[in-house]
């Protein structure tokens, strides 16, 4: 019993972490109507930047603070010159702003090889490997608190969908662009503000991941994967299945790696992927109506 107690423990803080890498995505493909493949190299740059900070003697907590900000700048800028002129092209491939995230996150993930070389960095603080207990089951310091601090961002960024203006316009452009526009919504600010959005909460993952894992140039191939795997999870342009998604991902990665084998804990998310293309399209969306 305190095996799998350790193990569940383990995949809700882990699942809490992807819950806010599927969030960014999930905002964008449900404002955009694209699934941006750039994901996961958004987040290994502010990875990179806060293990720049690090080596200023910047905690890596504090680093959300610069790596948000200029992350948010970075999609901001991607979605205005780079994604939203495709939008006006005429072409035979609608499907080429999906197309330019690609060769977007090649960009980044040469630029920085090219930058910081391919060895493998690490965040180490005080904290990074230090553990407390309740009872028999051990928690991860730096893992609790990434996982309380990803918490306190869905939370705000739900208040900020629901509260706030530019989030009204958010929810109105994706539910129907068009009506949002005969409102007087500003559809294309809008869409650059979530791209820009999508990118922060994604460098807040990534920032909150450094302490846990190397930071390498690489590493954002994997999360783009995940994150596109918690999106299908939670049903498409839903935040709320997002953090479901995120959750059972988690899940399942700790208990295959406890149960079957670490080496099948990337192959468990992709046979769950396939599972709920074939016998639940919809995610949880379909499930819970949100």
């Amino acid at each position: 019993m305190d095996v799998f107690l350790q193990t569940f423990v383990a995949g809700v803080l882990k699942g809490g972490l992807y819950a806010l890498i599927g969030i960014g995505m999930t905002l964008i493909m449900g404002v955009m109507g694209i699934i941006n493949l750039a994901h996961g190299q958004l987040m290994m740059v502010a990875m990179y930047i806060t293990y720049v900070l690090h080596l200023a003697g910047v905690d890596p907590y504090l680093s959300l603070f610069v790596a948000m900000p200029a992350l948010f700048l970075l999609g901001a800028v991607i979605q205005r010159f780079l994604l939203n002129p495709l939008l006006k092209a005429d072409t035979i491939l609608p499907e080429n702003q999906v197309l330019m995230t690609v060769g977007i996150g090649m960009v980044l993930t040469e630029v920085v090889r090219f930058i910081f070389k391919s060895d493998y960095k690490s965040v180490t603080t005080g904290y990074s490997n230090a553990t407390f207990f309740l009872g028999n089951i051990s928690f991860s310091m730096a893992l609790v608190i990434s996982f309380l601090i990803a918490i306190g961002f869905t939370v705000a960024m739900f208040f900020f969908l629901i509260r706030t203006d530019i989030g009204r316009s958010i929810r109105a452009t994706a539910q129907d662009k068009d009506a949002a526009v005969l409102m007087g919504v500003n559809t294309g600010r809008i869409t650059i503000i979530t791209f820009g959005i999508g990118s922060g909460l994604v460098a807040a993952a990534g920032s909150l991941l450094a302490p846990v894992f190397y930071v390498f140039p690489d590493i954002g191939g994997p999360f783009t994967a995940r994150a596109f795997i918690i999106t299908i999870l939670g049903g498409l342009g839903s935040t709320v299945g997002a953090i479901f998604g995120g959750v059972t991902l988690g899940l399942a990665e700790s208990f295959g790696a406890t149960y079957i084998s670490m080496e099948f804990e990337n192959i468990i998310g992709m046979t769950i992927f396939v599972l709920v293309l074939l016998f639940l399209p919809g995610g949880f969306k379909r499930l819970t109506k949100i």
